[in-house]
């Protein structure tokens, strides 16, 4: 975990350029995984940044408010603590933006550093996050689905960048409109560093889109997100998929209770029931999936239930191919010896 006082975007870009320094040789990876808006330390801002949108006496207020509330702000936790709901979420939405400022102004100040190095003609950069911002309250102020509709189906969640620049190797100005996913990510670093697939991926390459070749198929956009119960182990959750139009949401071992363990405590959170396994949204008509249309269109509730109890299972069949590394066969003594040169372990 980071623990370093300062904000991460400034602190793993230290740390980087240090590496650099003991490690200068060639090729590198490097990934960055940089947590500003997200703690410890909730929207940790440089001196530059903070108060950018927020005055000093406004973010000591909120503060205080969130330790009240809770950082999620569960609705019901307003109404017990008298305080007002539009204006928490306003602020929560000013301190992300300063963070969302300062990582945009370090992602700008590690490019020009590896123009200046003459590294940056080689380097292939990649910019992308692994989700939107939903859960903080964020999109509260928004039209909100009713209870027990939980998706990932909405713009907030899905719509992230993913950025590929290599001058000289990617023509720039694009703008791709097609449907992508993160799982695309790994292959087509690969394929544009001209190294070889691996034997069992779910994603495909993304360089025939920047390059204009042939090889890329458009498909589904898959999502999910499960859980473990903290007391039966069952593991539960949603998987969705975007399908041009119609975007569809599956509830796994549908439940209306789920316990986890928090600082050595197990809380159970109550939900809304579903009015059905499998809710459809016409993403076209309504984008931020707010009506599900799942009564008024029973045949493509089969299909898409169909498809995605299908891929639930080829997940679940592919999850059998990995296992926890003190379970496997462990590293080499040359893997480990050439990672150490590399100065990725010590």
């Amino acid at each position: 975990m980071y623990d370093d006082p300062l904000p991460s975007s400034i602190g793993l870009h230290r740390e980087f350029w240090n590496w650099r320094e003991a490690f200068p040789g060639e090729p590198f990876w490097v990934h960055f995984q940089t947590i500003d808006v997200h703690g410890p330390g909730w929207f940790r801002q440089s001196p530059r940044f903070s108060g950018l949108y927020l005055d000093p006496g406004g973010r000591a207020e909120y503060v205080e408010w969130r330790d009240r509330v809770g950082f999620w702000g569960a609705l019901d936790r307003f109404d017990e603590t008298g305080v007002d709901p539009l204006e928490f979420y306003d602020r929560t939405q000013r301190l992300y933006s300063e963070a969302m400022a300062q990582q945009d102004h370090e992602i700008g100040v590690l490019v020009e550093r590896l123009k200046s190095s003459g590294a940056s003609d080689n380097t292939l950069i990649v910019i992308a996050a692994d989700h939107g911002e939903h859960e903080s309250g964020l999109v509260m102020l928004e039209p909100f689905p009713p209870l027990g509709q939980h998706t990932h189906l909405r713009p907030e969640h899905t719509r992230v960048p993913m950025i590929f620049v290599w001058p000289g190797r990617i023509p720039g100005g694009q703008r791709i409109t097609q449907l992508v996913s993160m799982i695309d990510l790994l292959p087509t670093v690969l394929d544009l560093a001209g190294l070889p697939q691996p034997d069992v991926r779910q994603g495909q390459s993304l360089a025939p889109l920047m390059l204009g070749t042939e090889g890329w198929e458009a498909r589904p956009v898959i999502l999910d997100e499960f859980y473990v119960d903290a007391i039966t182990g069952v593991r539960r959750g949603w998987i969705e998929v975007v399908d041009g139009r119609w975007g569809a949401s599956l509830e796994i071992n549908p439940h209306i209770e789920f316990t986890w363990r928090t600082r050595g405590e197990y809380v159970t959170a109550q939900r809304g029931e579903r009015p059905g396994p499998l809710l459809l949204y016409d993403l076209w008509n309504d984008p931020h999936a707010l009506r599900s249309v799942h009564e008024e269109r029973p045949d493509l509730v089969d299909k898409y239930t169909a498809f995605l109890e299908a891929q639930w299972e080829a997940h679940q069949s592919l999850a059998l191919l990995f296992s926890r590394p003190q379970e496997g066969p462990g590293l080499t003594t040359e893997q480990l010896e050439t990672l150490r040169t590399l100065g990725y372990i010590r």
